[in-house]
């Protein structure tokens, strides 16, 4: 069973309007110990994100007094956002965002392909946001109980073959045995996507190699 972002989000969603300014956007971020804040439109829908890379431009931007014909887009955007006073000027648009029923693990993927620490969570028939997903909630799933993670691992083996399961500190150790080599492989790489478990030792045994290589033909 996957783990969704509903499951591990923060419920509260620290957010402001286009025309918050420097000063509250900082401010904000401080109250609230996060290192972005979503900038939402009237109707509570996310417009873009500002984080603290966006307000660090005004201290490190080297273009702030001329624009060069030579700028790249990306470095015409930053000079932008250096020179910026309000939320709607210094954001990253469009945001980055997933809905309460995205998988934890797709989530981890997008932030981490992404470079982002933290997503807003919209609901998906309003467009609205709900909540925030930090990088700390997606780790929340490496701290699951042990007879909780041991449940999940022992739905996805096979009925087929003996296994013994252990479990410490996220590790799993695979033992028991099966006919094929290729039913243990299978074994042990379903229950490396159980999400939660953090390496898997599979000490399982086999009475034939099927994947044994094949002399060349001459």
């Amino acid at each position: 069973m996957s783990i969704l972002v509903k499951d591990v989000m923060g419920r509260v969603a620290i957010a402001v309007l286009p025309d918050a300014t420097f000063a509250e956007i900082v401010a904000a971020m401080r109250r609230y110990a996060v290192g972005a804040v979503t900038v939402i439109d009237e109707e509570r829908r996310p417009i873009g994100v500002v984080s603290e890379a966006d307000l660090l431009l005004k201290e490190i931007d080297p273009g702030r007094h001329g624009v060069s014909m030579f700028e790249s887009r990306t470095q015409r955007r930053e000079h932008d956002k250096a020179a910026g006073v309000t939320a709607g000027e210094l954001m990253s648009a469009p945001p980055i965002t997933v809905t309460p029923e995205t998988r934890v693990r797709d989530a981890a993927g997008l932030m981490h392909a992404k470079g982002v620490k933290q997503l807003p969570v919209v609901d998906p028939q309003t467009g609205r946001i709900v909540g925030t997903l930090h990088q700390r909630d997606v780790l929340r799933v490496f701290t699951r109980p042990a007879a909780e993670l041991e449940r999940e691992v022992r739905a996805v083996l096979p009925e087929d073959g003996r296994f013994t399961v252990r479990i410490d500190g996220g590790v799993v150790w695979l033992g028991g045995r099966v006919r094929r080599k290729s039913q243990a492989i299978a074994a042990a790489e379903a229950v490396r996507g159980v999400e939660g478990v953090v390496d898997v030792v599979c000490e399982v045994s086999y009475d034939d190699d099927d994947l044994m290589a094949m002399p060349p033909l001459l």
